[in-house]
């Protein structure tokens, strides 16, 4: 059997007595950090062989583990917290091991992205998880414009080097208006939750050094019905501004009356300019 374990994101005391069973009768334990693995196992005096698994494991560590399963040994694999595969290793040993017919289950556990989401107070019934953002400014802006429209609540993941640039990314596409939330540490000391427009949250983040540190989860609300509004403010109130001053300096005064994203507001000055020639 693989085991796929969850482990805890922060707080110890939420490992579940399933996950200590198994992880105590298990052959061997495939983890994506080998030292962090063992400090988790042996706050609760857990011994077992292990070895490293990760996304720059090569094939031939998976053909190890694949060994081991077809002997009649019993794996688990542990990222360094919260579930794996979810935006850590395990994809392709799990897609292995089912390819060539061995049994698999999960000990379902903490997930950072689904334990943010339940304390964000954004909508919930529907969501994307992203993952992390692409670190050049241009492709992670790119991302961003390619989800500007999607209704449902997003989720991601982010390095706590890039978090102020994300913010102030998302605060360039999706609009200083934007509803966010952002999560640090969940279930740790420091816990944090911020909550605003996406404009207050990066002052917010930019004014405290401390919500640079640790684990980060963003949240953004999905565009629903909002994206139709906004594009009629932003048309009605380019219309006025258009006939008074440069479209340039128009979009720069609708977004700071606003909120609303300027490239929004510049690209509708222009296609009413446009309109009237």
């Amino acid at each position: 059997m693989l085991y796929v374990v969850a482990t805890p994101i922060g707080n110890l005391g939420d490992i579940t007595a399933r996950a200590l069973e198994v992880l105590g009768n298990v052959d061997v334990i495939a983890a994506e950090d080998t030292r962090r693995a063992r400090l988790l196992l042996s706050h609760f005096n857990i011994s077992k062989p292990m070895v490293a698994y990760h996304d720059h494991s090569d094939n031939h560590r998976v053909d190890q583990l694949m060994a081991e399963l077809a002997e009649g040994k019993n794996v688990a694999l542990l990222s360094d917290a919260g579930t794996p595969l979810v935006s850590d290793p395990g994809y392709r040993l799990v897609r292995r091991a089912l390819e060539e017919g061995m049994n698999v289950t999960t000990l379902p556990g903490a997930c950072a992205a689904i334990a943010a989401l339940s304390m964000a107070g954004l909508p919930s019934d529907r969501f994307v998880f992203e993952g992390f953002l692409p670190s050049k400014a241009a492709a992670r802006r790119a991302h961003l414009e390619s989800l500007k429209q999607e209704p449902r609540t997003l989720i991601f993941y982010e390095s706590p080097r890039r978090i102020q640039a994300m913010l102030s990314d998302v605060v360039e596409v999706m609009g200083a208006a934007r509803e966010l939330v952002v999560t640090r540490e969940i279930t740790k000391t420091h816990e944090t939750l911020l909550r605003g427009t996406a404009a207050d949250v990066l002052h917010r983040v930019s004014n405290d050094p401390e919500q640079q540190l640790g684990e980060i989860v963003v949240l953004i609300h999905g565009a629903g019905e909002d994206a139709d509004a906004d594009a009629t403010r932003a048309h009605q109130m380019m219309g006025i501004l258009v006939e008074q001053m440069p479209v340039k300096t128009a979009a720069k005064v609708a977004e700071q009356l606003s909120g609303l994203p300027r490239n929004l507001l510049y690209k509708t000055g222009l296609a009413l300019t446009r309109s009237d020639d």
